[in-house]
């Protein structure tokens, strides 16, 4: 007996009994997760060379934000006093910043540009509104406006 049979005139149809053999095994080999964080904001990875900061993961980072690496830049570059420019991958800063002090400004970038203000969801995205900025939140609905960067 397999697990998809062909009943008559040749629709197919799906075996109950193999169906819950296949579930009850699932159940069996799943670990069951207590909790579970779906946003994380991936932490950067960089080193300096001479004067410069480079940035290895800009880009992994800024799609685990969901965002355009640009705007994070120009939000990195305000907040920091810096200029950067995006190479591929890497973020090539032109004075020397500590790990620590891009990730506190990358999980500031996530509260105000990703995360939902109602419900605290990341499903957000970005929009122009004539000249204004807001970030429309795809789980609940709620839009509100953020400074433009």
């Amino acid at each position: 007996m397999g697990f998809l049979d062909k009943s008559y005139k040749g629709v197919w149809s799906w075996s109950i009994m193999d169906y819950e053999q296949l579930l009850d095994e699932a159940y069996k080999t799943v670990e069951v997760s207590e909790e579970c964080e779906r946003f994380e904001v991936v932490k950067v990875k960089g080193h300096h060379e001479g004067v410069r900061t480079i940035i290895n993961n800009f880009s992994k980072v800024a799609a685990c934000l969901r965002r355009r690496p640009e705007h994070l830049l120009k939000f990195l570059g305000k907040e920091l006093g810096i200029q950067g420019e995006i190479k591929g991958d890497r973020l090539i800063i032109s004075r020397k910043v500590s790990s620590k002090d891009v990730n506190a400004k990358v999980d500031k970038y996530a509260k105000m540009y990703v995360i939902c203000a109602k419900c605290g969801k990341p499903d957000t995205e970005l929009g122009d509104e004539g000249g204004r900025t807001f970030v429309r939140c795809l789980a609940c609905g709620n839009k509100h406006e953020v400074h433009k960067i």
